[in-house]
């Protein structure tokens, strides 16, 4: 029996998948790059943006056809799937199982269909964590460190779909760590929907994180994604003592006005950012800084649009995630009138991606002529590409006996050109 594993969203989901794939190795399925040649197609599902509902739900009628020429094809949906996608999807698929049941799904499975409604989460679980995950490769993982969030910022669902703040015990994460660590993994990234907002006994975050990049081993330490409201002076300042903890930070911003930010229940101000930021930059003078950002928030002005591309010109970002904003069941913000058209926010976006990429090109062009350290990650044609400790992406190349042999190592690399999403080096 062989098992297909799509994933949408964050690096959470991949995570999820990867104890996914452990239990069904369990059950005795094997892993198949072919979605033909597939007996069960596993969907780890993301509910952020409508978008990617529709995508899923596109996915799916794929799978009638499949069904024909396969009969035993058997499909599951998972992960954050509201009610109203349930209605939507409950027709499409065999199987629609929460992940917090990951450990009852053997029993499940083993029946000729069964659907379960996902249940209404009053309290975060942390137990599926609990099962070791089928790493994705032997050289970069993902360790989860809690589960939820206590936020509920307007637009988003997932205080509703993970439920409240649930962090893993402090001493479990360590022994994942230090177990990655004796397996020789080179990149380690500790998540979270708010990562700072961990806390365990009297572990936070910031002693979370010093005392992973206090384990012995040559590693890298990454994280993601922390809220500004609960970003600490310590945190920056283990930040930038640490020298596993690389300078790589996504500070999500989500509007560039005041007023924007309350609706969105944010609980920070556009003068509170800045002036982190620039206490970051100040400790940690190399650090990569990208965002997240939404366009078209319900009673969003063009004068309060133009304040974020203010910010966009004043913080001069490496990077952005620009979302156009699209209504979602269960949040606050269903609440109020999307009352800006698809035409304005698609211009918005263009906007904020145009100041984007000038303000990226002239960030990487300050790496040219630098000799940097480089983690192979994957090939394409001729080139070799990786990531530096500051998150930025090298392309380059090497002989080609040697391809295999790079991937998952450190390299130092030459930096000679850059471009606004990358740049390109020569092996050292």
């Amino acid at each position: 029996m062989n098992y297909y594993i799509i994933t949408y969203g964050c690096q959470v989901n991949h995570s999820d998948s990867e104890r996914i794939a452990t239990v069904l190795e369990k059950m005795g399925y094997k892993i198949t790059l072919k979605l033909d040649k597939a007996n069960l197609v596993v969907v780890n599902m993301c509910s952020i943006r409508q978008s990617a509902v529709d995508r899923i739900f596109g996915q799916s009628q794929k799978f009638n056809k499949l069904k024909t020429l396969n009969p035993k094809l058997k499909t599951l949906l998972t992960g954050c799937i509201l009610k109203n996608d349930f209605k939507k999807f409950k027709n499409h698929f065999d199987f629609i199982l929460s992940k917090n049941t990951l450990s009852h799904w053997p029993k499940i499975l083993k029946e000729k269909g069964s659907l379960i409604q996902p249940r209404q989460i009053n309290k975060s679980d942390c137990q599926y964590l609990k099962i070791k995950p089928k790493y994705s490769n032997n050289f970069s993982a993902c360790v989860p460190i809690s589960i939820g969030c206590n936020n509920f910022c307007s637009y988003c669902v997932v205080p509703y779909l993970r439920g409240p703040l649930a962090c893993r015990p402090y001493k479990n994460i360590l022994k994942e760590a230090k177990n990655l660590i004796k397996k020789g993994f080179k990149e380690i990234w500790l998540l979270g929907e708010n990562v700072n907002d961990y806390h365990s006994q009297k572990i936070n975050f910031a002693k979370l994180l010093k005392i992973t990049a206090g384990l012995n081993g040559n590693f890298w330490l990454r994280f993601t994604s922390p809220n500004p409201k609960d970003f600490s002076d310590e945190l920056i300042d283990v930040i930038a003592k640490c020298k596993k903890i690389t300078h790589y930070l996504n500070l999500p911003v989500q509007s560039g006005d005041n007023k924007i930010l309350k609706r969105m229940n944010r609980n920070y101000t556009i003068e509170k950012y800045k002036n982190l930021v620039k206490k970051i930059r100040k400790k940690i003078p190399d650090i990569t800084l990208s965002t997240d950002v939404i366009v078209g928030f319900p009673g969003e002005t063009r004068k309060q649009f133009e304040n974020t591309v203010k910010l966009f010109k004043q913080i001069k970002f490496d990077m952005a995630y620009i979302a156009k904003y699209s209504p979602r069941p269960q949040t606050t913000a269903l609440k109020l009138k999307d009352n800006v058209s698809k035409k304005e926010k698609k211009r918005r976006e263009k906007v904020l991606f145009e100041i984007l990429k000038e303000t990226a090109q002239d960030q990487n062009k300050k790496y040219i002529g630098k000799t940097v350290e480089v983690l192979n990650n994957k090939t394409k044609g001729r080139f070799l590409i990786g990531k530096t400790k500051t998150y930025k992406t090298v392309k380059f190349q090497a002989p080609s006996s040697k391809f295999q042999n790079l991937i998952g190592q450190f390299v130092k690399v030459k930096i000679i050109d850059a471009m606004p999403w990358g740049l390109k080096g020569e092996l050292i």
